[in-house]
Parts: structure tokens; C-alpha cells; sequence
């Protein structure tokens, strides 16, 4: 038997989709209610293999795309294992870092716990470091695989519902510029604006790829019905927020008139307020969802009443892992100066990252070196994996024994150093 893992040739695309869950019909999430999926019930995934046609599309546009880098497991020549990863940039404290996306991944039913997943896992990241992308993120199919390749959450989102008749906004001044519902061909012309400007100061944000927005469309969705557009001008008449939102239509009473927002997004507070307070008093909708928001989102402030606002799902969203510790704590700035000695405890892949390093942040300047001296607390990649955004709990990780403190106050100056505020968030997976 012999076994490569191995990028596929452009002739193999067609097995290489073939072989991944959701394009062979298989399940490809857990049967859980997604936090990111508006609708009552689970996040329904492709139920029906893929067409030959589909596959050929796919396999096409993909050897064009020069972000995307497949790995493929062949046995004997057969194609039984397929991930990718795709090259963004991640906005972090002080600015962006280049990231490898792990995404699509699977090997077929007959050939699994062999150690391929491993196998490929090991290749993509030896291919992020080649390419210069120090930290690698994915959002993770079943909660109990990837935390053995060192990945660890990052950032959350949640869903929420609030019921129309408890949706009064605390008073503001007057809006000075205006709303509109749009076609789908000026929300594609909008929403690359808007992210622009959200991806510069939002941490945990990524660089959409070509044509994220091209798929934005006035046509039904089935008994979901078509998606609607609602942009936001300032006075001067320029886009400063936009809402995607639907009006599904639903067979039972409990689950009529209920407004779905897919994505909000605005420049400022006033474009925010202003999207929000139309689309939470929609007439003849008695319900609000939104989902994949952030944990803290501040309409909850701008209630009259902010436990109507009720999150009825949340879940983990970017898992984070660290490739190159060094490169990847020195693309982050740190909004309290300060010097931290750790110790990684590493089993997880990268042996290089198992020593001590000196960690020195002095406003712009930032190091990261090795160094004998005495560590100040020893930490799993993992853990530092999950602080790297700022969104996570140095306190609680401790508690739960990812990180151990060998002087008195360590704990608290690598939460003051790595926490940020607002937390990260994501608007969209890969």
C-alpha cells in the first residue's frame, strides 16, 4: 500500500471534492442549533452528493484561485482524504496578520482513524509557514477534533431573539441622515465599503476573498423568501451601515412573523441605532432573530428593557493556532506595556515553540526572543492560542490548568497585557 499526502494535481480536483463531506452528501456539522443559523431548527447541510457538474465547477474555479492550497491523502492512487487551507489576513491588536484558514476537511468512511487528518494537518501547516502565515484559525465542525492538532477558540457568536413588542429604544437625537431598501446590485457595491472600514477596527475580522458579495441576489429562497437590503446614508449621502434581512414564511403560528437579520453592519453608532430601530419594528412581524452577532453586541444597551434581548444560542467561532509564536506575538500590539517570560508546554505538532521566550511590548515595539531566564508562568500553545485576540479569560484558563503561574501576579499581567475590548468577532466563516 502506498499512501502520499500530497497537494492534488489539476486532473485530481474532481476525486479530491469528491472525497469531502459535504460534496458527497455525507454529514459534514454537528446535528446541534448553529449559532450562526437564523432558523428555529439545526443548520439543515447538503444532504445529496454533489453533481458531476458541480464538482467539475468547483474543481475549476479552485485551480484558479491562488489563495486556496488543497492537500489530499492518496491510497494507492485513490483519492480518501482532502482540507485546504485559504490565505487571509486577520485583523489584531495594532493591525493585520496573515493567517492560513483550515476549511473543507475530511477523509471518507472506510479509511478513517488511520492518522491522515494528521498527516495532512502537519502538511498545511508546514505550507502556512512557507507562505509566511504564522497562525492558522478554522471554525470547527465537531467540538472534540481539533483541539488535539493545538487549536483552541478564539472568538464566540451567539443568537438572539427579541419579541417586536419589547423592542423600544431608549431616546436619542434626531438621525441626520436617512434609510433605503436597496436591490441586491447596490448592496454588492455597499457591503465591500462597509467591511473595509469594520475589518480596519474590529479585531478578529477577515479579508474577504474575490466575489464574497457576488451571490447577493433579489431571488426567493424557497418558502424563505428573497433576501432584503437595507442601506443607511449619513448626511452627506454616503453608505454608512447596511442590514441583509429576510421574512421567512413559515407553516405554524409560533413561527410567523419572524424577521431574520444575515448580517448587520455600521460605520458609527447613529447608522447602527438607526438600522436597528427599523428593522426590530417591522410592521406585521412579531419576533427579531439574528444570529452569528457578537457575544456583545450593543443594541442590548439601546433597549429600554436589555433582557429582551435574549441569546438563545451561542457557540465558539475562529479557533485559533499559533504556527510561529515569535512572528505571530510580535503582529499584535499590546495595550498595556510590559515583559513576560513563559514556557510553552507544546505536544501538539511544532516542537520548535516547546522553550521559553521573552516576551517585551513597549507601545510600537514588540519582541519576542528566547531566553534562559527563570518563566513566569508556563502555558499550553493552546491556551496562548485562544489570548492571542484578546478575547478570552487568562483567569479561567488558569483555573482549568492551561496555564501555571510560577511568580505571584503573572496571571494578571498576561490578562492586562493580551485583553482587548470590545471582544473579537468574525462576521463570516470560510
Amino acid at each position: 500500500m502506498v499512501t502520499e499526502v500530497r497537494p492534488p494535481r489539476n486532473d485530481e480536483m474532481f476525486a479530491y471534492y469528491s472525497a469531502l463531506p459535504f460534496a458527497n452528501g455525507l454529514p459534514n456539522w454537528e446535528p446541534a442549533d448553529a449559532a450562526w443559523h437564523g432558523g428555529p431548527e439545526p443548520w439543515p447541510p447538503q444532504r445529496t452528493p454533489a453533481s458531476a457538474e458541480q464538482l467539475r465547477k468547483w474543481a475549476a474555479s479552485d485551480i484558479e484561485d491562488e489563495s486556496f492550497h488543497p492537500i489530499a491523502t492518496f491510497v494507492d492512487g485513490r483519492c480518501v482524504g482532502a482540507s485546504a487551507t485559504i490565505s487571509f489576513e486577520v485583523t489584531v491588536p495594532g493591525g493585520t496578520a496573515r493567517m492560513a484558514g483550515v476549511t473543507a476537511t475530511g477523509v471518507i468512511a472506510t479509511h478513517r482513524r488511520r492518522g491522515y487528518l494528521r498527516q495532512m494537518m502537519q502538511s498545511m501547516f508546514d505550507g502556512a509557514l512557507e507562505r509566511g502565515e504564522p497562525l492558522a484559525m478554522l471554525s470547527a465542525s465537531e467540538g472534540g477534533i481539533y483541539g488535539g492538532f493545538g487549536f483552541s477558540p478564539a472568538t464566540y457568536r451567539t443568537r438572539w431573539e427579541l419579541a417586536r413588542h419589547e423592542a423600544a429604544l431608549l431616546p436619542a437625537e434626531p438621525d441626520p441622515g436617512s434609510l433605503e431598501l436597496v436591490d441586491a446590485a447596490q448592496a454588492r457595491q455597499a457591503w465591500p465599503r462597509v467591511h473595509a472600514h469594520i475589518r480596519a477596527h474590529r479585531i478578529g475580522e477577515l479579508s474577504p476573498l474575490p466575489g464574497h458579495w457576488d451571490g447577493l441576489s433579489d431571488d426567493p429562497d424557497g418558502t424563505n423568501g428573497p433576501l432584503r437590503y437595507l442601506i443607511h446614508r449619513d448626511r452627506l449621502g454616503n453608505v454608512d451601515g447596511i442590514a441583509n434581512f429576510r421574512l421567512p414564511w413559515s407553516p405554524t403560528a409560533d413561527r410567523a412573523g419572524t424577521l431574520v437579520i444575515e448580517a448587520l453592519e455600521a460605520l458609527n453608532p447613529v447608522a447602527y441605532r438607526s438600522l436597528w430601530g427599523l428593522l426590530i419594528d417591522f410592521d406585521l412581524t412579531k419576533t427579531v432573530v439574528a444570529a452569528g452577532r457578537p457575544r456583545d453586541e450593543p443594541l442590548r444597551w439601546m433597549l429600554t428593557n436589555p433582557r429582551a434581548m435574549r441569546i438563545t444560542r451561542q457557540s465558539d467561532n475562529l479557533w485559533a493556532r499559533l504556527l510561529d509564536v515569535p512572528r505571530a506575538l510580535t503582529c499584535r500590539s499590546y495595550p498595556t506595556p510590559g515583559e513576560l517570560r513563559f514556557t510553552i508546554d507544546d505536544d501538539h505538532m511544532c516542537p520548535a515553540n516547546n522553550r521559553t521566550w521573552l516576551l517585551r511590548a513597549d507601545g510600537p515595539a514588540t519582541t519576542c526572543v528566547p531566553t534562559d531566564e527563570r518563566p513566569d508562568l508556563t502555558i499550553t500553545l493552546s491556551a496562548l492560542s485562544s489570548v492571542y485576540l484578546g478575547g478570552m479569560s487568562a483567569s479561567h484558563l488558569a483555573y482549568a490548568g492551561h496555564i501555571t503561574p510560577h511568580t505571584d501576579g503573572a496571571i494578571g499581567r498576561l490578562a492586562r497585557m493580551f485583553r482587548t475590548d470590545p471582544e473579537p468577532h468574525n462576521s463570516f466563516g470560510f
